[in-house]
């Protein structure tokens, strides 16, 4: 969770692993927007010599669909080209590391291209793409405070490039930003502060962040608004059609390799989508087993097929299972889950929330929706929607959402009256969560947002590193 290792084929595959995606009006820059996607999960930090690093060999992409036929209008794409500067050490650095333009002891440095593409309307009228840098420089890992000393001063706003037209990128090593109880909500779905109520009872506890001292891989890209919209405008209407932008990133590889015992490996054919996510837990929660890797390989234009999950989601079904008596509304309600289709596929329709609305359509598609006209919440609540904050998940997604305690409530039913009065929530619905809180690396105030990675040399189990 919240796409960590979600489906099979994709968890053998890191590398080219989407772990979450982020979608935000910029808090300090209202004009923009900010779309981050993780990549690469569940990373230690102390994990050398080989440390972690954004594959050559995949494509990465974040989508922007701002049509209603929920096909990419903008996409930009991400490639990546290690360098080795020392062909004669097993390290990743032989010495301090003193700056991001320093290889006298940095063995592996990486670098990235940006490509924009503009897509025409027919489906296969993709409009030469515009190249806007090359070459750029990520920032080192965190390998520790005698090889990367002083961190944050040192690489982290160093790595933020611009680009042409007010756009600004950063792609390297992050800490991670999402929380969440791995080890006990995969235990039979035990949430710790509720657990004297599952059916295999305990006593309650507090809920252990799974993803602690873990860092990611981030791809962050803050554009104007006006790059995303379908007229390259800035819409005023809260309710307008085009005030709302769905989201998406995506890693694709090249359709064959061909292993070769005394040179090189050869990548061949066009890109194949192998990695997709949109909203938090969707294909990790949401779709089965046996479709996940198909999942992962369509684009949201075909997710019509996956409508029957989200109606009826396992999750609800199992709730009243594992916590008896709890959920007896949730238990007896055979009718498709509306509210969920809205929340993950459709999104939210004018009239439902007073001043809000991220509607794209009737077809279904796994995006996150943002409606841009909404400005950055002063003083947000990591509860988003259900605590009236309307710049909040589900619309678009920012750092600090809680989106597991969010879509607990939410598959629980409680905003299932809003769109079938007479349905009853249970008590409990309102109250889930997995006991964590936010225990990672503090997030920054401003671009690239998501904290310092952790060190190597300095973290522990269980205990942030600086």
């Amino acid at each position: 969770m919240s796409s960590h290792r979600e489906a099979p084929e994709i968890s053998k595959d890191p590398v080219a692993d989407n772990t979450d995606v982020y979608a935000f009006r910029s808090p300090d820059r209202p004009d923009s927007v900010t779309i981050i996607a993780n990549f690469i999960p569940l990373q230690q930090a102390d994990g050398g010599p080989n440390f972690y690093e954004f594959g050559d060999d995949v494509l990465y992409e974040i989508h922007v669909v701002n049509r209603s036929d929920r096909r990419s209008g903008v996409s930009y794409q991400f490639r990546f080209t290690t360098e080795i500067t020392n062909p004669d050490t097993f390290l990743y650095n032989t010495g301090p590391i003193e700056s991001i333009d320093d290889h006298t002891h940095w063995t592996r440095p990486q670098f990235y291209s940006v490509r924009r593409v503009q897509h025409g309307d027919d489906e296969d009228d993709d409009r030469a793409g515009e190249v806007l840098a090359t070459r750029l420089a990520c920032p080192p890992v965190n390998v520790g405070e005698r090889s990367t000393p002083t961190y944050a001063d040192t690489f982290t706003d160093a790595a933020v490039h611009a680009l042409p037209h007010g756009r600004m990128v950063f792609a390297g090593q992050r800490a991670e930003g999402f929380h969440v109880d791995l080890g006990s909500i995969f235990d039979l779905g035990t949430l710790r502060p509720f657990q004297h109520l599952h059916l295999i009872s305990s006593a309650d506890a507090v809920g252990v962040n799974g993803a602690k001292s873990l860092n990611v891989h981030s791809i962050a890209l803050q554009v104007p608004i006006t790059d995303v919209t379908r007229d390259g405008r800035m819409p005023t209407d809260v309710n307008s059609s085009r005030s709302v932008i769905g989201v998406y990133a995506s890693a694709s590889r090249r359709r064959s390799k061909i292993r070769h015992r005394d040179r090189e490996d050869l990548d061949s054919g066009p890109f194949v989508q192998v990695s997709r996510l949109g909203n938090p837990l969707f294909n990790e929660v949401i779709v089965p087993m046996s479709d996940k890797d198909r999942w992962n390989a369509l684009p949201p234009t075909a997710d019509d097929e996956f409508v029957k999950y989200v109606a009826h989601p396992e999750l609800a079904a199992l709730l009243p299972v594992l916590y008896p008596g709890v959920f007896p509304n949730l238990a007896a309600y055979s009718k498709p889950r509306l509210d969920l289709i809205a929340i993950l596929l459709t999104g939210i329709p004018a009239g439902a929330i007073a001043g809000f609305q991220n509607f794209t359509g009737t077809k279904p598609a796994d995006l996150l929706r943002l409606n841009v006209t909404i400005p950055p919440t002063a003083s947000p609540s990591k509860f988003g929607l259900l605590d009236e904050d309307l710049a909040g998940f589900p619309n678009g997604r920012r750092v600090i959402d809680d989106v597991v305690a969010i879509e607990l409530r939410a598959v629980a039913g409680a905003v299932l009256p809003h769109v079938d009065p007479t349905f009853t929530a249970d008590a409990a619905a309102a109250l889930l969560s997995d006991g964590t809180v936010d225990d990672n690396q503090p997030f920054l105030d401003h671009f690239p947002y998501l904290g310092t990675p952790n060190s190597g040399s300095r973290v522990r189990p269980g205990i942030p590193a600086v």
